[in-house]
């Protein structure tokens, strides 16, 4: 058990995890080694805003270029 691979993974306090690695994993079965573990597929209660979604960054490019263009017209005359 003491020479076993540990786990590694970053603790809430800043630390590595010191926890056993599972055999054939590289995390202890609390930091994700464990069968199951994680967010289950398509989790939406993951998802916190939609600032990177496609669409929100093409509306923003948009925007950008349309100031752009505001700037270069303004300079012209």
């Amino acid at each position: 058990m003491r020479t076993s691979p540990r786990c590694g993974a970053k603790t809430r306090k800043g630390t590595p995890c010191q926890a056993p690695a599972l055999s054939g994993k590289a995390r202890c079965r609390m930091h994700g080694g464990a069968a199951g573990s994680g967010a289950p597929k398509g989790n939406q209660n993951a998802l916190k805003h939609g600032l990177y979604t496609k669409e929100a960054q093409a509306v923003r490019k948009h925007v950008r270029e349309l100031l752009q263009k505001g700037k270069e017209l303004i300079e012209k005359s």
